[in-house]
C-alpha cells in the first residue's frame, strides 16, 4: 500500500485569502486494486474509516505484513509476528475490514477455521 503526500507552494494564504477562496467540496478516496483499476469512493464515512483506520501503527504493521505475504496471513500468524494477542490483532483486522482494505477468507486449519486476511487494494490515494 503505498502513501504520498502532495507538495504545497511555499506562499502562505493569509485568512481572508481562505475565506474567499473556492474549495472543493468533495473529497474523493481512489483505492487501486492490483490490476490498477481504481475504485472511487466519495463517501465521507467510508473517507473517515480509511483514514481512521491508517492511524493505528499496529493495523499499519497488519497491513504491511498482509502486503509481504503471498496468500494472505492468519491471525495466528500475525499475533505471532508482531508479539500481541489473537484477540488484538482480530479486533484490528476487523477495523481494517469495516474500513475496506482487506478482505478475509476461510479455510481448514490444524484446529478449526482460519481466517486469511488478504488486502483488498494495492493502492490507496486520498485526494484534498
Amino acid at each position: 500500500m503505498e502513501l504520498s503526500e502532495t507538495n504545497l507552494p511555499n506562499s502562505e494564504l493569509t485568512d481572508s485569502e481562505l475565506k474567499n477562496s473556492k474549495l472543493n467540496e468533495v473529497l474523493e478516496l481512489d483505492l487501486y486494486e492490483e490490476n490498477h483499476d481504481s475504485y472511487t469512493k466519495n463517501s465521507d464515512k467510508q473517507i473517515e474509516k480509511v483514514a481512521k483506520a491508517l492511524t493505528s501503527e499496529t493495523r499499519r504493521a497488519i497491513l504491511h505484513l498482509i502486503q509481504n505475504s503471498n496468500e494472505g496471513m492468519d491471525v495466528s500468524n500475525i499475533a505471532s509476528i508482531l508479539n500481541m494477542t489473537e484477540a488484538n490483532i482480530s479486533a484490528q483486522i476487523k477495523k481494517l475490514q469495516e474500513a475496506g482494505l482487506i478482505y478475509c477468507d476461510y479455510c481448514s486449519g490444524n484446529h478449526g477455521v482460519r481466517k486469511i486476511s488478504k488486502l483488498k487494494f494495492d493502492k490507496v490515494i486520498i485526494n484534498i
